[in-house]
């Protein structure tokens, strides 16, 4: 047990790749929530968790909500409705987020996965109060479908002619396999999920967006790059240099060290070791 928990740690906090780590923040969130979920039902109060999500984490159509809302751009990313709804998230972000890892800076996810989200969500709430069809209808979104879109359409514009193998169908070009599930969202627009159609589609914008800006020479999450510190160096370039190194010393320290080790030799033989490397 100690090694797997090591190996996750590993993997989380120390690889460096946010796929894992948002694998492991939206399963964590599942697990905590479906836990007091079960407490609280065992306690007779079947729903109350899902209902506190729903009204404070999920992000709500109603506009009047939205100020005070405003941090569910962020939240509803994080939390899902049940077991299969995160499964397929978490499967194709993981699928389609190691790939995406071999082209770009773990930066750039960051970006395509958390601005995907937003503007899933923006392009959700802007049709469903300006579109007559969803007139006086109120929805809330929650779940990681806007990004890991964003994630996959990013992808897919990327290397459209990437091949993954599907059971059932085959070697499938990942650019039909995106095709399909935009036609797939669209159909969804009038259905019973309807916000989450949008949204799929907002955050599937967006990493196209991206992308073909990246190619065409602009990288939006340069915004976040870390500038380089400012560093003075002091000018010697006239003061005679005193660290020039005879080659014989050097080469009988490396005797020394070929036949009694590096940790045998003196603070002065170190020293002279230490600026030949330099020289």
């Amino acid at each position: 047990m100690t090694n797997v928990l090591e190996d996750i740690k590993q993997k989380v906090f120390k690889s460096g790749n946010p796929v894992f780590l948002y694998i492991a923040i939206n399963v964590a969130l599942f697990i905590v929530t479906a836990l007091l979920g079960v407490i609280f039902t065992f306690a007779g109060q079947k729903g109350l968790i899902s209902g506190l999500v729903s009204e404070y984490l999920a992000f709500p159509s109603a506009p009047n909500l939205w100020l005070s809302h405003i941090y569910t751009v962020i939240t509803y990313q994080f939390f899902h409705a049940d077991v299969f709804h995160i499964l397929f998230n978490m499967i194709w972000l993981f699928w389609m987020g190691q790939l995406f890892m071999d082209f770009v800076k773990p930066r750039q996810f960051h970006f395509v996965y958390l601005l995907g989200g937003i503007i899933g969500v923006v392009f959700f709430a802007l049709i469903y109060n300006f579109v007559p069809y969803y007139a006086n209808q109120n929805a809330t979104i929650i779940g990681s479908s806007a990004a890991v879109s964003a994630i996959l359409v990013a992808c897919a514009t990327l290397v459209p002619n990437y091949t993954i193998r599907l059971m059932f169908l085959g070697n499938v070009k990942i650019k039909f396999l995106v095709l399909a599930f935009i036609l797939l969202d669209i159909l969804g627009t009038t259905g019973t999920n309807a916000g989450g159609s949008l949204a799929h589609l907002g955050g599937a914008l967006f990493g196209f967006i991206y992308i073909k800006l990246l190619q065409n020479g602009t990288d939006l999450s340069s915004i976040f790059k870390q500038k380089p510190k400012l560093k003075v160096v002091k000018n010697d370039a006239f003061k005679p240099s005193n660290t020039s190194v005879n080659q014989k010393e050097i080469d009988a320290i490396l005797d020394k060290i070929s036949q009694s080790g590096y940790d045998k030799l003196s603070k002065e033989e170190k020293e002279t070791l230490f600026k030949a490397s330099k020289s």
